[in-house]
Protein backbone atom coordinates (compact mmCIF):
# COMPACT_ATOMS: atom_id res chain seq x y z
CA UNK A 1 0.00 0.00 0.00
CA UNK A 2 1.12 3.54 -0.80
CA UNK A 3 -0.11 6.57 1.12
CA UNK A 4 -0.55 9.84 -0.75
CA UNK A 5 -1.30 13.06 1.15
CA UNK A 6 -2.21 16.28 -0.64
CA UNK A 7 -3.25 19.79 0.33
CA UNK A 8 -4.89 21.69 -2.53
CA UNK A 9 -5.80 24.87 -0.61
CA UNK A 10 -2.91 25.35 1.79
CA UNK A 11 -2.37 29.07 1.27
CA UNK A 12 -3.78 32.32 -0.07
CA UNK A 13 -0.77 33.45 -2.06
CA UNK A 14 -1.19 35.39 -5.30
CA UNK A 15 1.89 35.24 -7.56
CA UNK A 16 3.43 38.69 -8.23
CA UNK A 17 2.33 38.70 -11.87
CA UNK A 18 -1.31 38.82 -10.73
CA UNK A 19 -1.05 41.11 -7.67
CA UNK A 20 -2.67 44.05 -9.45
CA UNK A 21 -5.84 42.07 -10.07
CA UNK A 22 -6.25 41.18 -6.39
CA UNK A 23 -5.23 44.43 -4.67
CA UNK A 24 -8.79 44.97 -3.41
CA UNK A 25 -9.44 41.32 -2.54
CA UNK A 26 -7.60 40.98 0.76
CA UNK A 27 -10.74 40.23 2.76
CA UNK A 28 -11.70 37.40 0.41
CA UNK A 29 -8.14 36.10 0.31
CA UNK A 30 -8.03 35.91 4.10
CA UNK A 31 -11.39 34.12 4.33
CA UNK A 32 -12.46 30.54 3.54
CA UNK A 33 -12.89 31.70 -0.03
CA UNK A 34 -9.15 32.26 -0.34
CA UNK A 35 -7.81 29.10 1.27
CA UNK A 36 -8.51 26.26 3.72
CA UNK A 37 -7.33 27.58 7.05
CA UNK A 38 -5.26 25.19 9.15
CA UNK A 39 -4.66 22.63 6.41
CA UNK A 40 -1.09 23.62 5.62
CA UNK A 41 -0.22 23.26 9.30
CA UNK A 42 -1.84 19.81 9.39
CA UNK A 43 -0.11 18.81 6.15
CA UNK A 44 3.31 19.70 7.57
CA UNK A 45 2.50 17.62 10.65
CA UNK A 46 1.58 14.41 8.81
CA UNK A 47 3.44 14.53 5.49
CA UNK A 48 6.31 12.42 6.85
CA UNK A 49 3.90 9.48 6.98
CA UNK A 50 3.22 9.63 3.25
CA UNK A 51 5.03 7.86 0.44
CA UNK A 52 4.34 10.97 -1.62
CA UNK A 53 2.96 14.33 -0.55
CA UNK A 54 2.15 17.56 -2.33
CA UNK A 55 0.81 20.95 -1.28
CA UNK A 56 -0.24 24.18 -2.94
CA UNK A 57 -0.11 27.59 -1.30
CA UNK A 58 -1.52 29.50 -4.27
CA UNK A 59 -5.00 30.84 -3.52
CA UNK A 60 -8.01 29.09 -4.97
CA UNK A 61 -9.13 32.58 -6.04
CA UNK A 62 -6.51 32.41 -8.79
CA UNK A 63 -7.39 28.88 -9.87
CA UNK A 64 -9.25 26.09 -8.08
CA UNK A 65 -7.02 23.00 -8.09
CA UNK A 66 -9.84 20.86 -6.73
CA UNK A 67 -12.16 21.48 -9.70
CA UNK A 68 -12.27 19.96 -13.16
CA UNK A 69 -11.53 22.04 -16.24
CA UNK A 70 -15.22 22.21 -17.12
CA UNK A 71 -16.37 23.35 -13.68
CA UNK A 72 -17.83 26.85 -13.40
CA UNK A 73 -15.79 27.50 -10.24
CA UNK A 74 -12.44 26.66 -11.82
CA UNK A 75 -11.80 30.41 -11.91
CA UNK A 76 -13.05 32.83 -9.25
CA UNK A 77 -15.12 35.98 -9.71
CA UNK A 78 -11.79 37.78 -10.25
CA UNK A 79 -9.85 35.36 -12.46
CA UNK A 80 -12.85 34.39 -14.59
CA UNK A 81 -12.61 37.88 -16.11
CA UNK A 82 -9.06 37.24 -17.34
CA UNK A 83 -8.37 36.79 -21.03
CA UNK A 84 -8.29 33.30 -22.50
CA UNK A 85 -4.52 33.63 -22.86
CA UNK A 86 -4.03 34.59 -19.22
CA UNK A 87 -6.27 31.76 -18.04
CA UNK A 88 -4.28 29.27 -20.10
CA UNK A 89 -1.08 30.69 -18.64
CA UNK A 90 -2.40 30.11 -15.11
CA UNK A 91 -3.46 26.56 -15.95
CA UNK A 92 -0.05 25.75 -17.41
CA UNK A 93 1.88 27.27 -14.49
CA UNK A 94 -0.20 26.12 -11.52
CA UNK A 95 -3.12 23.81 -12.31
CA UNK A 96 -1.63 21.17 -14.58
CA UNK A 97 1.75 20.82 -12.81
CA UNK A 98 0.00 20.11 -9.51
CA UNK A 99 -2.62 17.69 -10.76
CA UNK A 100 -0.31 15.97 -13.23
CA UNK A 101 2.28 15.38 -10.52
CA UNK A 102 -0.30 13.58 -8.37
CA UNK A 103 -1.69 11.60 -11.29
CA UNK A 104 1.72 10.49 -12.55
CA UNK A 105 2.75 9.27 -9.10
CA UNK A 106 -0.41 7.19 -8.78
CA UNK A 107 0.09 5.88 -12.30
CA UNK A 108 3.58 4.70 -11.37
CA UNK A 109 2.32 2.88 -8.29
CA UNK A 110 -0.65 1.31 -10.05
CA UNK A 111 1.65 0.02 -12.78
CA UNK A 112 3.31 -2.11 -10.08
CA UNK A 113 -0.08 -3.25 -8.71
CA UNK A 114 0.20 -1.12 -5.59
CA UNK A 115 -2.93 -0.08 -3.71
CA UNK A 116 -3.09 3.68 -3.26
CA UNK A 117 -4.71 5.53 -0.35
CA UNK A 118 -5.10 9.22 -1.11
CA UNK A 119 -5.91 11.56 1.78
CA UNK A 120 -6.75 15.06 0.58
CA UNK A 121 -6.72 17.60 3.44
CA UNK A 122 -9.36 20.34 3.63
CA UNK A 123 -11.19 22.52 6.14
CA UNK A 124 -14.60 24.19 6.15
CA UNK A 125 -16.02 27.42 7.52
CA UNK A 126 -18.19 26.90 10.64
CA UNK A 127 -21.02 29.04 9.26
CA UNK A 128 -21.99 29.06 5.60
CA UNK A 129 -24.76 31.25 4.19
CA UNK A 130 -25.88 31.97 7.74
CA UNK A 131 -26.23 28.31 8.69
CA UNK A 132 -24.00 26.63 11.27
CA UNK A 133 -22.31 23.46 10.05
CA UNK A 134 -23.22 20.50 12.26
CA UNK A 135 -19.93 18.59 12.40
CA UNK A 136 -16.39 18.81 13.66
CA UNK A 137 -14.88 16.52 11.05
CA UNK A 138 -16.14 15.26 7.71
CA UNK A 139 -14.91 12.17 5.87
CA UNK A 140 -15.78 12.38 2.18
CA UNK A 141 -15.83 9.31 -0.04
CA UNK A 142 -17.79 7.62 -2.82
CA UNK A 143 -20.35 5.36 -1.13
CA UNK A 144 -20.68 3.20 -4.24
CA UNK A 145 -17.06 2.05 -3.91
CA UNK A 146 -16.74 -0.75 -1.33
CA UNK A 147 -13.07 -0.08 -0.63
CA UNK A 148 -13.76 3.58 0.15
CA UNK A 149 -16.80 2.76 2.28
CA UNK A 150 -14.89 0.21 4.37
CA UNK A 151 -11.85 2.44 4.72
CA UNK A 152 -13.97 5.41 5.79
CA UNK A 153 -15.84 3.39 8.41
CA UNK A 154 -12.59 2.24 9.99
CA UNK A 155 -11.01 5.65 9.64
CA UNK A 156 -13.95 7.24 11.46
CA UNK A 157 -13.92 4.55 14.17
CA UNK A 158 -10.26 5.08 14.91
CA UNK A 159 -10.45 8.85 14.68
CA UNK A 160 -13.42 8.84 17.06
CA UNK A 161 -11.33 6.95 19.59
CA UNK A 162 -8.70 9.68 19.43
CA UNK A 163 -11.23 12.53 19.46
CA UNK A 164 -14.12 11.13 21.55
CA UNK A 165 -15.98 14.43 21.92
CA UNK A 166 -15.99 15.23 18.21
CA UNK A 167 -18.93 14.86 15.85
CA UNK A 168 -17.54 13.04 12.81
CA UNK A 169 -19.81 12.67 9.80
CA UNK A 170 -19.63 10.97 6.44
CA UNK A 171 -19.93 13.02 3.23
CA UNK A 172 -20.48 16.26 5.11
CA UNK A 173 -20.43 19.18 4.54
CA UNK A 174 -19.95 18.06 0.94
CA UNK A 175 -20.59 14.87 -1.00
CA UNK A 176 -17.54 12.73 -1.68
CA UNK A 177 -18.70 12.05 -5.23
CA UNK A 178 -18.98 15.75 -6.13
CA UNK A 179 -16.49 17.26 -8.56
CA UNK A 180 -12.98 17.23 -7.15
CA UNK A 181 -9.49 15.82 -7.56
CA UNK A 182 -10.36 12.53 -5.84
CA UNK A 183 -13.45 12.13 -8.05
CA UNK A 184 -11.34 12.64 -11.15
CA UNK A 185 -8.72 10.15 -9.95
CA UNK A 186 -11.32 7.48 -9.12
CA UNK A 187 -12.38 7.49 -12.76
CA UNK A 188 -8.77 7.43 -13.91
CA UNK A 189 -7.77 4.55 -11.59
CA UNK A 190 -10.92 2.51 -10.85
CA UNK A 191 -9.18 -0.57 -9.42
CA UNK A 192 -6.32 0.38 -7.09
CA UNK A 193 -7.24 3.85 -5.88
CA UNK A 194 -9.01 4.93 -2.67
CA UNK A 195 -9.67 8.67 -2.54
CA UNK A 196 -10.67 10.26 0.77
CA UNK A 197 -11.15 13.94 1.55
CA UNK A 198 -10.73 14.90 5.19
CA UNK A 199 -12.65 18.06 6.13
CA UNK A 200 -12.07 19.73 9.51
CA UNK A 201 -14.10 22.56 11.00
CA UNK A 202 -12.22 25.85 10.97
CA UNK A 203 -13.61 26.74 14.38
CA UNK A 204 -10.63 24.76 15.70
CA UNK A 205 -8.14 26.97 13.86
CA UNK A 206 -6.11 29.55 15.78
CA UNK A 207 -3.57 31.62 13.81
CA UNK A 208 -3.86 29.22 10.88
CA UNK A 209 -3.08 26.19 13.03
CA UNK A 210 -5.19 23.34 14.34
CA UNK A 211 -4.79 22.28 17.95
CA UNK A 212 -2.03 19.83 18.81
CA UNK A 213 -4.70 17.31 19.88
CA UNK A 214 -6.32 17.28 16.44
CA UNK A 215 -3.02 16.97 14.60
CA UNK A 216 -1.77 14.24 16.90
CA UNK A 217 -5.03 12.31 16.56
CA UNK A 218 -4.87 12.29 12.77
CA UNK A 219 -1.17 11.42 12.78
CA UNK A 220 -1.81 8.57 15.22
CA UNK A 221 -4.54 7.07 13.02
CA UNK A 222 -2.38 7.37 9.92
CA UNK A 223 0.56 5.72 11.69
CA UNK A 224 -1.74 2.88 12.66
CA UNK A 225 -2.79 2.62 9.03
CA UNK A 226 0.82 2.29 7.95
CA UNK A 227 1.47 -0.42 10.52
CA UNK A 228 -1.65 -2.47 9.80
CA UNK A 229 -3.06 -1.51 6.45
CA UNK A 230 -5.26 -4.59 6.06
CA UNK A 231 -7.35 -3.68 9.09
CA UNK A 232 -8.57 -0.55 7.32
CA UNK A 233 -10.51 -2.38 4.60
Amino acid sequence: MKLLITCEHGGNEIPPAYHAFFQHQQQALNSHRGYDQGTLDLFEEVKFLADFSLKSEVSRLLVELNRSLHHRQLFSEVSKEFSAEKKEEILQQYYFPYRNSVEKQIETWVRFQEKVIHLSLHSFTPIFNGIERNADVGILYNSSKTNEKNFSKNFKLQLQQELPGFKIRFNYPYLGKADGLTTYLRKKFPANYTGIELEINQKYVVENQFSAAIKQAIACVLERLRENEHSMF
